[in-house]
């Protein structure tokens, strides 16, 4: 998955108690999957980010909340493959851990996966219980989850249930997010998710090899065949992600849009590489652009998409959204819907 963490603190900020930081190195950065601070069953994991912290104690909530109506305090963060078949200098995972043969694991089933990720977020939140900062009824709501974010970690589309394990989230009434590297077109065409984002962190083939580091030869061909598959799609909202790095993708921003184009997507997010984890080893600080460079380098690419008429920002989490139509909300997941009607805490 091509991904930045977002840990909801900023960087170079304190990030809390000894809590607040599990799930992080010693130099700051979110750890792998593979530690023993993780939660997992099998290849399925699960790891909860600041911003679920920080909604539990009324301390604010993540960016797809202000732009799409997430409630950050009931969304699993998971990923149903710890693996990667791509090798992101930006991205804060270690590379060492992401071998993505597949040949020796033991794939649970969709309804397992599921499962085990609901089962996974309550043990990973249940210690806010006790805590007098959070009120009881929202932590009674976290332990009902109503979003998942298939995107912590590996490469989702490899899990070889995929389509399936999203409907299985879905009869569940679970909204669900996947984030893709786009590697996979002909598993991406199979699955319809609430929101579906493909990374395109570079605007042309010699970029991409720079920053992406892809292990299979025909992975740039592969995303211009996902940018075709998302412009079929009806249903399902598209997203193009792309991680912004000072120094290395910040650049032709009317070869991104012209990237973009082909996949006519419903939201375009431009996201500021954070300077933790292992990509502390890869890049520079100075290579973390701050919010403004963000918000600067997206109006330019807006300039070439003028289709695109709103420009939307969150400087707390150094992103910049542009967007055809002003209501960028999920429609379902507005206060008024059936969605919430349903919902076992907040229903009638």
């Amino acid at each position: 998955m091509s991904d930045s963490a977002d840990s909801g603190v900023e960087p170079g900020t304190d990030a809390g108690t000894d809590a607040d930081r599990e799930g992080e190195d010693g130099d700051g950065g979110p750890m792998q999957v593979s530690s023993p601070d993780y939660h997992s069953e099998n290849h399925t994991a699960a790891q909860t980010c600041g911003w679920t912290a920080n909604a539990l104690r009324g301390e604010g909530k993540c960016y797809k909340n202000i732009y799409y109506g997430i409630e950050s305090h009931r969304c699993i963060q998971m990923t149903p493959v710890v693996r990667c078949n791509e090798r992101c200098v930006f991205c804060w995972r270690d590379h060492q851990g992401h071998s993505y043969e597949m040949d020796d694991v033991e794939w649970d089933d969709p309804e397992a996966v599921v499962d085990a990720s609901i089962r996974l977020q309550k043990r990973l939140l249940s210690g806010f219980g006790g805590n007098d900062e959070v009120p009881r009824e929202v932590f009674e709501q976290s332990m009902e989850p109503r979003h998942v974010a298939i995107s912590l970690d590996g490469e989702p589309s490899l899990y070889p249930y995929l389509p399936e394990l999203i409907d299985a989230f879905h009869d569940r009434d679970i909204t669900t997010f996947l984030v893709s590297n786009g590697t996979r077109p002909e598993m991406l065409r199979e699955c319809d998710p609430t929101q579906l984002y493909v990374s395109v962190d570079a605007p042309e083939r010699h970029t991409f090899d720079e920053v992406v580091g892809a292990m299979e030869d025909d992975a740039w061909e592969k995303l211009l065949e996902t940018m075709d598959v998302l412009a079929e799609k009806d249903e399902t909202r598209t997203v193009l992600r792309t991680t912004l790095v000072k120094g290395e993708n910040m650049h032709h921003p009317d070869w991104y849009a012209g990237f973009y184009q082909q996949a006519d997507p419903d939201f375009i997010e431009m996201k500021a590489y954070m300077h933790v984890g292992h990509s502390q080893g890869r890049l520079d600080r100075s290579a973390m652009p701050d919010h403004e460079e963000v918000v600067e380098f997206t109006e330019r690419i807006g300039e070439y998409m003028p289709e695109f008429t709103e420009l939307k920002e969150v400087p707390a989490s150094r992103v910049a959204l542009l967007s055809k139509t002003e209501d960028t909300w999920v429609p379902k997941l507005k206060k008024d819907s059936e969605f919430w009607a349903r919902d076992p805490m907040t229903g009638d």
